[in-house]
């Protein structure tokens, strides 16, 4: 073997290695936990744990520079180093089936983790009793949908993802539309308020908005908040320029519900800014809600929904109840219990695709089997020398 090949090799078999790993993820966790108080828990996992490396803006510029090793770099590197490991240094042996094992557990682990933060989409669902859906919403990604609604039947979306929104003065062109979109402005959080109702002392944002209910309403920018039950409000101007020139700048948000509509070329269009839509095969009928507590207390006694499950192909078609600790699991989503509003019909669905989710499960049976049959083989080991003592 070359030597450049076995110093490579030796770094990442090195015990070393697998200990400034570990400290190193310890100063993450410490870091991250430090960090959650202005970023939220979502904000905490994007930016240090579903990352190469935890990345630092240089004041008053948009430049970002690597100044920490991220989760994805620190679990991808005990992972070959625990895999190298195994091949160039530990043999298979009969004694150490146990601690084999183990370690065949925590790779899948580590694997498991990967594909988790890869794979996994978590959004909800709202619907009221005889509604019925085929799609969830991202309650943390928004998009600026334009919506042909000529036909009554059929809603052709052109949807635009808000990290696109973001980038002011782009100027965005789809096949499917008519018309260039610009954004004029974005901002993600935002207050709306009649302009009517403003108090003198208060000064709103430019409005520049020519269109639909934009020119009456008043834009207050706030601070983007990261408090696990609070939701920021984005909002944006957009203007819309056919072949003939602009037609007009519209102020979206997602606080407003007010439809925008405008003829273009002998078409029916609405323009709306809303949450981010995932479309199924399959739709979702709330038939019936449950909300009964014990007396005198507001404690939960019974806590379900009874949906109707239907498929777009018709080879299902079943009632489901959802209630706490029993969720739905149809065609790779989980639906679960998440709120409810008994008096207005209304029942929240936490929805959760995650296609590894019993990779977990499997490695921490791996792990605890491996540690029952090593105990259980030092025992044994153990007994059979105090027999010879003895005798």
């Amino acid at each position: 073997m070359a030597p450049i090949t076995r110093q490579f090799r030796d770094f990442f078999v090195s015990l070393k290695l697998t200990v400034v790993l570990l400290a190193l993820s310890i100063v993450l966790v410490f870091w991250a936990t430090l960090e959650q108080t202005k970023v939220g828990i979502w904000g905490v996992q994007q930016k240090f744990f579903h990352s190469l490396f935890v990345l630092w803006q240089i004041p008053n510029t948009s430049i970002p520079i690597p100044v920490f090793p991220g989760g994805y770099f620190i679990g991808g590197l005990l992972l070959i180093n625990l895999i190298t490991a195994h091949f160039y240094r530990f043999k298979f042996e009969w004694h150490r089936a146990g601690i084999q094992l183990t370690h065949f557990g925590l790779i899948l682990l580590l694997l498991g983790e990967l594909l988790t933060g890869l794979w996994q989409r978590e959004s909800q669902m709202q619907i009221h009793v005889n509604e019925r859906k085929s799609y969830t919403e991202d309650i943390r990604f928004n998009e600026l949908a334009i919506i042909n609604k000529t036909d009554p039947k059929l809603d052709d979306v052109v949807a635009i993802s808000d990290s696109i929104l973001s980038d002011s003065n782009r100027v965005i062109q789809h096949p499917k539309l008519p018309f260039q979109v610009k954004v004029c402005s974005h901002y993600p959080n935002a207050m709306l308020q009649v302009k009517e109702q403003v108090p003198p002392n208060f000064i709103p944002a430019p409005n520049f908005s020519n269109q639909g209910i934009g020119p009456r309403l008043a834009l207050f920018p706030m601070s983007v908040t990261y408090k696990e039950n609070d939701r920021n409000a984005p909002a944006a101007e957009v203007e819309l320029i056919g072949s003939e020139g602009s037609l007009g700048v519209w102020l979206v948000s997602v606080m407003l519900s007010i439809p925008q509509t405008f003829e273009y070329q002998g078409h029916t269009w609405e323009v709306t800014l809303r949450s981010k839509r995932y479309y199924e095969l399959h739709s979702i009928e709330l038939l019936k809600v449950t909300h009964d507590v014990y007396p005198g207390t507001d404690i939960p006694k019974n806590f379900s929904s009874c949906v109707r499950v239907k498929s777009n192909d018709g080879h299902d078609d079943r009632e489901v109840f959802i209630y706490m600790n029993n969720p739905l699991r149809y065609r790779g989503l989980t639906y679960y219990q998440y709120q409810m509003d008994g008096a207005n019909g209304l029942s929240v669905f936490q929805v959760v695709r995650n296609p590894s989710w019993i990779l977990p499960y499997i490695s921490c049976l791996m792990m605890s089997t491996g540690l029952v049959i090593q105990f259980c083989l030092h025992l044994v080991g153990f007994l059979r020398c105090r027999q010879k003592s003895a005798a």
